[in-house]
């Protein structure tokens, strides 16, 4: 089935191409009551004129969509084909009119297709029409009580998994009529009996399921010009044009001369309460969580108002309601029709209404254009969505998340067993898989030669883990010095009954433990009884004053425990950043202050790595134009970042208590350290301004102040930062870091006060 990989076209959750859904057309900015886009006003040109001509544009792409693909699951699903066209007309019109996303559009789904052929074997159209009539009224009451979110909970492996699985059934029940044979009772019979169709079969159907096949392939490749024509639209032509021109006698669409007529009056099925209950509750709850899933991926394709789930289900239990009173099919939010409606400029409910209401002009006035089209071509177009329904990339998604065993096992049940095995083997992967990683923790003993053991234990700890946890603490020496690093992100009671056991034992045997909690406290509270902070704070510390032994420890080591942890906690956190940023780095900031070590650029200002291009000396200083050394660091590092950084803010910052600005107000204090004294002569300039200030005890930290400002002014000597800043094309600011408070102030050079 690998041709079918550039297939564009699906009517499950799974969006189109390769699963990734596309950006939609830009918006007007938002107003600046919240409202979405410019002021609505009745002149030509104004904004809601420009969003009834969206909508209607894109009513008319979508209902060349809806049509072919709501024949199609009609024929899939063993029902009469004008029951696709009612539900369709029913998802656009009170679907639209009652659902709460901008740009949905419901109809008939493939993904509903497995459900509604087994529920018309068992109990005929007509009882099948009342089931989705009830489970309408179930979605109703399920959307007025607010639990729409919930149906959110299920895992995402769970509901591609039966999708997936669903486009297999499809696809192999769709494959016998495009080869004209009959599919057979099962997905595993469809795949025992085709050799023997591909082997014997070579008719006329064949070949117009054949060419509608090869359209679908080859669109896509096809120039922009021509794509604008929806592909499954143009593949349905060309097989039913082919056909009628050539005047192959091949099975066709019948449709009822009185659609009206047709309509069918739905009939409580003959069967116990239990089973029929059982039917509602599927189609209730498969078209729920498809409609919601589909609804919350639509939000991303437009910038209006978010999706109100509640409401969206709401809408949903009202059309199936309608739907099964007229004879229809179920209706859920279909992801095809929504995504062409989003990109073709939709941007209210007013495109689906509108959609509805021509899909209904057409089965009223166009029926024999439509009775034109072969049963092989909408078969070959249900092979398509079949195959498209197995979406590569949520195959890597739940890879990547390590869910495959769940997928793989929900499609596998849909198409051995059925629709209800499926899920429910599905469901119960998921759990097992949840409880093995509730089960699951990392501990690492590490000895460390004349040093302490370092033991750093990782994941959840529940009961489930404990036993892991107790055997890995076996390996501890005895009598030893242990730091014990806790990287939890949950500990239940027996978790820290467990620590605390083997912490009063080891240390009762002679040893010392030292318990570090990384990332939240869950020990301390647990074992204390006090209410447990929901994070930890601050979320730096200072190694020298919550390491027992720092002071102790040589420089080097101290360096490699904090690299080990560095290693252990954060390094999985942010390797994805660096991966992006090793091809090379583009801050547009560039950040100039003191080698102090209590001033942590990054921190004090929330910016990450390749934020800020990063200058450090004593007393953050900046050598005038023409007074700097030739090798001096500090004007290479600026001429560098303006030649070749995409530069557009410089920021000098100071900090209070600075032992620069001390030895400035106090040169003796820099006697013997002549370097220091000749850097300095870089500040003289500050102290000129100090001078012309009223005195005060504060006298250092305003000394700090005018040191930025006087910086600043020196910046402004170089002739590459004074022309881009007359462009306008580079921006200067003053910092001052109060270290006691933790506060970082904007200076204002007036004032030279904080702002």
């Amino acid at each position: 089935m690998a041709i079918f990989k550039h297939l564009r076209v699906s009517d499950g959750v799974a969006a189109q191409g390769d699963g990734k859904l596309p950006a939609g057309d830009p918006d007007p900015p938002p107003a600046a009551d919240g409202a979405h886009g410019p002021p609505v006003t009745n002149e030509p040109g104004s904004t809601k004129a420009w969003t009834w001509r969206g909508d209607f544009g894109a009513s008319l792409v979508v209902v060349l969509i809806a049509v072919p693909l709501s024949l199609g699951i009609a024929v899939a699903s063993d029902a009469p084909l004008v029951a696709g066209l009612i539900s369709a007309v029913v998802g656009g019109i009170v679907g639209g009119l009652i659902g709460g996303s901008a740009v949905q559009v419901s109809g008939p789904a493939a993904g509903l297709t497995v459900i509604v052929a087994g529920l018309v074997q068992t109990y005929g159209w007509a009882a099948t029409c009342a089931i989705v009539a009830a489970a309408g009224v179930l979605q109703l009451v399920l959307g007025l009580s607010r639990v729409a979110r919930a149906a959110l909970a299920v895992s995402p492996a769970v509901i591609h998994g039966m999708l997936a699985g669903v486009g297999v059934v499809i696809a192999l029940s769709q494959l016998h009529i495009v080869l004209g044979g009959t599919p057979q009772s099962s997905a595993l019979d469809n795949l025992v009996e085709l050799p023997g169709q591909l082997a014997s079969n070579h008719t006329l159907t064949v070949a117009t399921g054949l060419l509608t096949l090869a359209v679908l392939i080859a669109w896509p490749r096809l120039p922009q010009r021509v794509r604008v024509v929806p592909a499954p639209l143009a593949a349905i032509a060309a097989g039913t044009g082919v056909a009628a021109v050539l005047g192959w006698d091949v099975a066709r669409v019948d449709l009822p001369s009185d659609p009206l007529a047709a309509l069918a009056a739905p009939q409580w099925p003959d069967a116990s309460w239990t089973s029929v209950a059982g039917a509602v509750i599927a189609v209730a709850l498969v078209a729920s969580v498809e409609s919601l899933l589909c609804a919350v991926a639509m939000d991303r394709l437009h910038d209006g108002p978010r999706v109100n789930l509640d409401r969206e289900l709401t809408g949903q239990g009202a059309a199936n309601l309608t739907a099964g009173l007229l004879g229809g099919l179920p209706i859920a939010g279909v992801v095809v029709r929504s995504t062409a409606n989003a990109k073709a400029g939709a941007r209210s409910r007013r495109a689906t209404v509108m959609h509805g209401v021509w899909v209904l002009v057409l089965a009223l006035v166009a029926a024999p254009a439509i009775e034109l089209i072969p049963l092989g071509a909408l078969a070959a177009l249900l092979v398509a969505i079949g195959v498209q329904m197995v979406n590569l990339s949520h195959l890597r998604g739940v890879h990547r998340h390590g869910e495959l065993p769940v997928y793989l096992l929900t499609m596998a049940g849909v198409v051995a067993l059925g629709l209800f095995e499926g899920v429910l083997i599905g469901l119960g992967c998921a759990l097992l898989l949840t409880i093995r990683r509730l089960a699951s923790i990392a501990v690492r003993v590490t000895p460390q030669h004349g040093g302490p053991v370092r033991v750093a234990v990782d994941g959840s700890l529940t009961f489930l883990s404990v036993p892991a946890l107790l055997r890995a603490l076996t390996a501890v020496p005895e009598k030893a010095v242990v730091d014990l690093s806790l990287n939890i992100d949950f500990m239940d009671h027996a978790g820290v009954t467990a620590i605390d056991d083997w912490r009063t034992g080891y240390e009762r045997s002679g040893g010392t433990v030292r318990i570090d909690e990384v990332r939240e406290h869950w020990y301390a509270p647990g074992r204390s009884g006090l209410p447990r902070p929901v994070r930890r704070t601050p979320p730096v510390r200072n190694r020298a004053a919550w390491h027992p032994l720092a002071a102790t420890l040589s420089g080097r080591r101290q360096l490699e425990e904090g690299t080990e942890e560095y290693q252990s906690h954060v390094a999985p956190l942010v390797r994805p950043l660096f991966s992006e940023l090793a091809h090379g780095q583009r801050p547009t900031h560039l950040f100039i202050t003191c080698a102090d070590s209590r001033l942590v650029p990054n921190m004090i200002t929330s910016s990450g790595p390749g934020d800020l291009f990063t200058v450090r000396n004593v007393g953050n200083l900046v050598p005038r134009h023409g007074e700097a050394d030739p090798n001096d660091s500090t004007i290479a590092a600026i001429e560098y970042a303006l030649a070749v950084l995409p530069i557009k803010t410089i920021t000098v910052c100071g900090h209070s208590a600075c032992g620069a600005m001390d030895a400035l107000l106090t040169p003796e204090r820099a006697g013997n350290m002549p370097y220091l004294s000749g850097w300095l002569r870089h500040g003289s300039h500050s102290l000129d301004r100090l001078a012309t200030r009223p005195d005060g005890p504060d006298r250092l930290d305003r000394l700090g102040r005018e040191n930025v400002l006087q910086q600043l002014d020196n910046l402004r000597t170089h002739p590459a930062v004074a022309a881009r800043e007359a462009a306008g094309e580079l921006e200067l600011c003053g910092g001052y870091f109060e270290i006691a408070e933790g506060r970082l102030h904007i200076l204002s050079p007036a004032a030279r006060v904080p702002v």
